[in-house]
């Protein structure tokens, strides 16, 4: 991509974000849609609890472990290059897992599909950075990160339905002709962009993050099933802990760091981080409570539940393609953004706890309030995330972002988790998970509004003192 067409933004580059979350849709589908499947797994294959367990972990295991090496590999062989092969790998472990006979050989192509989903999320984001102006970044990302919502509600949706009409192999089968269509369009559509530097592989520090991340959810999923002082997961956890610090360890080190540990210095990312993971261990842990609270308590089904967490999902999609919550974003810029955003977000949760009671209607209203903070916040939050780091690193920017949702999603399953299963009773406890994610939801925005807020003074300060230049 020359430097012209970079500031101007490539002529087609609203049909390429079209490309590009339509593949990541696919990656995002099958992170939901397999649940409602479980039944008939467990018929059709003979299929233990823990076969299911691995099923479903098999693929967040290696995608969450494989996100930032994935987004170094973009980064340095080129974008575009990996996004085809994330999706070639994708479509192959569907077709795999689609014709699987065996849950051995299901549980071997989701790990496959992990592969490629990993590359497929970090490089659609990345791909968005270099093809948009800086100016039209927060809306792309908006509509990217629309797409994950969308994800969400309709994976349970898609799921019921090829299962009511065909069997359980069409639920990966499906996802071939998308795989196709988004392959013949990325090799005529999407331009290559890759690191001008080329810097030297990072092979060890691939090896680390992998191995220490992919430990670390292990520990943090395995910890309500086996218990926290088990020696499953503290063994597990450890080798998570010596990895990851070898990692950090390591990369301060050498001169070609996937993970360069200036970007920490950089108050911007630092705090767009630190909001980040307290924002997805609220909203993380808390959703997955709202499951168990429209299910246990509501008594419905899991398609009905699906159905009715819809809205959530709709509302994201409603006001970040429509471009209002990018409007509103620049208008209050990215710290009030946030924090406004968290504050609906948590006000959302805190109206599912109080008014659970009233049945659906103050569930609804608490997702409506969910949705609209999650449009506002999410996309600032992603592109502070982005912003803070050269563009040349930016397959390495959306790598920290997806890892840093992968573990805050986890780490807010297993603690919002362990307080339901301590409480005295159901709904009890299902309210107190729900003020504790709404608490961190609420920690997360101001603190991380705060730090982004005195980045921009200290950036202002030195304009000032330097001159723009």
């Amino acid at each position: 991509m020359s430097v012209s067409q970079g500031v101007q933004g490539h002529p087609q580059r609203w049909l390429i974000l079209g490309v590009i979350c339509l593949a990541q849709l696919t990656v995002l589908l099958d992170n939901t849609v397999l649940n409602v499947a479980i039944p008939s797994l467990t018929r059709e294959l003979g299929a233990e609890t823990s076969d299911i367990q691995w099923m479903i972990n098999a693929y967040s295991l290696v995608q969450s472990g494989l996100l930032l090496t994935a987004g170094s590999a973009a980064d340095r062989y080129g974008r575009k290059k990996m996004l085809l092969t994330g999706l070639v790998l994708f479509g192959l472990g569907s077709l795999a897992a689609g014709l699987a006979d065996g849950t051995g050989q299901l549980i071997a192509a989701r790990a496959g599909m992990g592969v490629g989903g990993a590359l497929l999320l970090t490089t659609t984001l990345a791909v968005a950075m270099q093809i948009f102006t800086p100016e039209e970044q927060p809306r792309a990302i908006g509509i990217w990160a629309a797409v994950n919502a969308l994800g969400f509600a309709a994976g349970p949706l898609l799921g019921g339905f090829l299962l009511d009409h065909f069997w359980w192999g069409a639920i990966f089968l499906v996802n071939l002709p998308v795989v196709a269509l988004a392959l013949v369009a990325v090799v005529f559509l999407v331009p290559e962009s890759r690191n001008p530097r080329g810097d030297r592989p990072d092979l060890l520090g691939a090896l680390l993050s992998t191995i220490g991340m992919a430990c670390l959810v292990f520990a943090i999923i395995s910890g309500p099933g086996h218990g926290w002082t088990s020696v499953r997961v503290l063994s597990t956890a450890a080798v998570a802990v010596l990895a990851l610090g070898a990692f950090a360890y390591g990369e301060s080190r050498i001169p070609y760091p996937m993970l360069d540990p200036h970007f920490f210095r950089d108050r911007r990312f630092t705090g767009a981080v630190t909001g980040a993971v307290l924002i997805t261990f609220g909203m993380g842990g808390a959703l997955f409570l709202l499951t168990q609270h429209l299910q246990l308590v509501l008594g419905y089904g899991p398609l009905e539940a699906g159905l009715r967490t819809a809205p959530l999902a709709l509302t994201v999609v409603a006001l970040n393609f429509s471009g209002l919550s990018a409007k509103w974003a620049a208008l209050l810029g990215t710290p009030v953004s946030i924090a406004a955003g968290m504050v609906l977000m948590a006000g959302g949760l805190v109206t599912i706890a109080v008014l659970d009671a009233g049945g659906y209607a103050g569930t609804l209203v608490g997702l409506l309030l969910i949705g609209a903070g999650c449009a506002i916040a999410n996309p600032a939050m992603a592109h502070a995330i982005m912003s803070s780091i050269p563009p040349e690193k930016a397959g390495v920017g959306a790598g920290i972002n997806g890892t840093l949702a992968e573990f805050g999603n986890g780490l807010g399953v297993a603690v919002l988790g362990a307080v339901l299963s301590s409480s005295g009773g159901l709904v009890e406890g299902l309210r107190a998970g729900q003020l504790v994610g709404a608490a961190a939801v609420l920690l997360g925005g101001f603190v991380a509004a705060a730090l982004l807020r005195r980045a921009q003074r200290a950036d202002s300060e030195m304009v000032v003192a330097h001159g723009p230049g």
